[in-house]
């Protein structure tokens, strides 16, 4: 099925790629790509597709990757269905850091060197804190509790987000359009900065498939098969965490993904790992690219924030999990 995935996902790419303001065809976004290399001059057309086009498309699939990997590792780690970056408000305590640098840099230098992304993984790295410790109970963490805890969590961090915007007015509208999510100040370097963050955490997240596996199992039986429970659940939390914050540093606060597609890549695989993680990553880049392909053609010129096309299909969702959950007693989630 991976194979199959990875063709869908090249053809979504062109597909995006060449749609637009500007309609392209495919074959401007790979003579684009093979001219830049070759250092040649480019067409008008061409120069959209390397300049404007293929960094949004590229952007678009590296977030709904890792927010996807986020998940899955999230939902792993705490043996809960419902658990994702956005309903566990680890995306807001992200947005939180990320509107802190951008903020505050100008007057405080030492915030900009420190940069928007590791700011949002500290911030994101403590609200998961916070709710493990509020939501924790004997035996796992239950699903409601883990819900309750991350709105309460996520409310404050919105909150003091919002505070942030209020106090700078003069930056606000263009701090706030980027917050809800799109990938409009796409652009090579944030390509390649989330890129940095998000394909290690993928190589690492897959060697680490068996020890999810052992985790379904609960902490207690995973430890008696030999796994360093407390060493691996650390690293694990920490990687779904940086590759979040990542993804909001560069993308805004963008919900659902990391809920739905997991789950879909479940249904279709099974729940071993090892072929969930990376189907889960083609399944979240194509989805988000074809999220933001939606977002900016439903109502051209206009362009409607990617979160909200993520967040009208995901809501739903979201219900149906709920529902599912409870007539199924909360069998997937521990204690729910």
């Amino acid at each position: 099925m991976l194979p199959a995935s990875l063709a869908a996902l090249a053809a979504v790419l062109l597909l995006a790629g060449a749609v637009g303001s500007a309609d392209l065809e495919p074959r401007h976004l790979v003579t684009a790509v093979a001219k830049s290399l070759r250092g040649e001059d480019l067409a008008p057309l061409e120069t959209i597709a390397w300049r404007i086009r293929l960094p949004r498309v590229l952007l678009a699939g590296l977030t709904g990757a890792g927010l996807s990997l986020a998940g899955a590792l999230f939902q792993g780690v705490f043996r809960n269905p419902l658990a994702d970056p956005y309903l566990i408000g680890t995306a807001s305590g992200a947005g939180f850091g990320a509107v802190l640098v951008f903020t505050l840099a100008a007057s405080f230098p030492p915030l900009a060197a420190v940069g928007a992304p590791v700011v949002a993984f500290l911030f994101a790295l403590l609200t998961v804190l916070l709710v493990t410790m509020l939501a924790s109970d004997v035996g796992g963490v239950p699903t409601v509790r883990l819900i309750l805890a991350g709105v309460v969590v996520g409310a404050v961090f919105t909150a003091a987000t919002s505070f942030l915007l209020v106090a700078a007015r003069e930056q606000s509208a263009g701090i706030l359009s980027r917050l809800l999510g799109g990938f409009g100040f796409a652009s090579w370097g944030s390509v390649a900065a989330l890129a940095v963050f998000t394909l290690p955490a993928l190589l690492v997240a897959r060697a680490l498939a068996r020890a999810l596996d052992l985790f379904q199992l609960g902490e207690r039986g995973a430890a008696l098969l030999g796994l360093p429970v407390e060493a691996v659940k650390l690293l694990l939390l920490a990687l779904a965490t940086l590759v979040t914050a990542a993804a909001v540093s560069v993308a805004g606060i963008i919900g659902f993904v990391g809920l739905m597609v997991p789950h879909a890549a479940r249904l279709a695989t099974g729940p071993a790992h090892a072929r969930l993680l990376p189907l889960a990553v083609v399944w979240g880049a194509a989805f988000m690219v074809l999220a933001d392909l939606l977002a900016r053609t439903l109502i051209a010129p206009v362009e409607v924030p990617v979160g909200i096309v993520t967040a009208l299909t995901g809501g739903p969702f979201f219900l149906w999990l709920l529902r599912r959950s409870r007539r199924g007693g909360g069998a997937a989630g521990a204690g729910a």
